[in-house]
């Protein structure tokens, strides 16, 4: 099995998914958690909404893979921050909170059972959430989960490639939970949370879906490009959805309000082995 990817938004082939079998808001990590802190997690609801997800992407042809829940980790379900694929080269990410640490083994177990070849990042911490990849660009977020050691390893191994670090506010997690493109000249964006130097560095390539701080609370960036202009989205985040769908987007909604208590949604639970 091959891995490759060039965009964020390129028809999605295979996919590597985890379920949320043992999900729970064990040690608040986000806002988005603390604010759910005592309800918690639901998982028969959580399970159902991840499955539908699941049998939604199949229904478009995405072969998914599913990694084996372990009940060490209450996060797995965020497949997006243990690995990234940059071109032809799958990372196995190095992830920054102990309660985290230790996923990328199972992930690790899975690519070797399928000849997958990938790179260990061994020193220093960088998480799939903060990568965003378009063709020749590469964003990386600067944030508590990614240090700027790492991205400078990614900028040696990969010379032709502009890597650009983002300095956003680290309370919001990951990049991917502030900007995401979903064309080459078109991104959703919470400005507010992104330093303004590096919201001009993005505005030289993309003109900007604004979302609410409301849609972004409900992880309205963070939806799931499958390609050719079909995105998959939250039903709650309607005024993002509908500036979407006036740009010319197909909108596949799914529900997901029991996974995005834990801080993370579409984007943030699949990690793409192959785009093309």
């Amino acid at each position: 099995m091959k891995s490759h990817c060039r965009t964020e938004y390129d028809p999605l082939k295979e996919v590597i998914l985890c379920p949320p079998a043992f999900m729970r808001i064990k040690e608040v990590i986000n806002s988005i958690q603390a604010h759910y802190k005592d309800t918690n997690i639901d998982i028969p609801t959580a399970l159902k909404q991840h499955q539908t997800l699941i049998e939604a992407l199949r229904s478009f042809g995405i072969q998914v893979h599913e990694l084996r829940a372990d009940e060490q980790f209450p996060e797995q379900v965020f497949t997006r921050d243990i690995g990234f694929v940059l071109d032809q080269t799958m990372y196995l990410a190095a992830l920054e909170r102990p309660i985290r640490q230790g996923e990328e083994q199972v992930l690790k177990t899975y690519l070797d059972q399928k000849q997958v070849a990938y790179e260990s990042v061994t020193e220093g911490t960088i998480e799939g959430g903060d990568v965003i990849i378009d063709g020749d660009h590469v964003y990386i977020g600067v944030s508590s989960r990614t240090c700027t050691e790492v991205i400078e390893r990614i900028k040696e191994q990969h010379p032709d490639k502009i890597v650009q670090p983002i300095h956003f506010d680290s309370s919001y997690l990951h990049l991917d939970c502030v900007f995401n493109p979903v064309s080459n000249s078109l991104a959703l964006i919470y400005p507010d949370a992104i330093k303004p130097e590096s919201v001009k560095v993005l505005s030289e390539t993309y003109s900007f879906i604004e979302v609410t701080k409301e849609e972004q609370f409900s992880l309205a960036v963070n939806v799931l490009s499958i390609g050719d202009g079909k995105i998959i989205v939250l039903p709650e985040n309607k005024d993002t959805n509908k500036k979407l769908k006036e740009k010319g987007f197909d909108l596949y909604e799914v529900p997901f309000s029991e996974i995005i208590k834990s801080g993370g949604s579409f984007r943030c639970v699949t990690m793409p082995l192959i785009r093309s």
